[in-house]
């Protein structure tokens, strides 16, 4: 998976709009290899950018959990604590 497309479900406070277009605007950019479409393919990058976002949203609300919500606070502190073991 792209290190920089983050988990979005069960989360509190849940994602929000921008969390979820900026994983949809990574996800296209894997996908079509660039991180900038050339002036010809600008109108088929927004549309895809633009149906993942959609996608995405309609997976996060339908999704079903019984665990309780993940605290933002604390999964940042594990993924800095995971960077720092990493990169030291």
């Amino acid at each position: 998976m792209c290190r920089n497309i983050r988990p979005l479900q069960n989360l509190a406070p849940p994602a929000t709009a921008g969390e979820v277009h900026e994983a949809a605007l990574q996800y296209v950019r894997k996908i079509a290899g660039t991180t900038r479409p050339s002036r010809a393919n600008e109108e088929a990058f927004a549309r895809a950018v633009a149906e993942v976002e959609a996608a995405t949203a309609r997976l996060l609300e339908e999704l079903v959990t019984s665990a309780p919500p993940r605290d933002r606070a604390v999964e940042a502190e594990k993924a800095r604590q995971r960077s720092l073991a990493r990169f030291g």
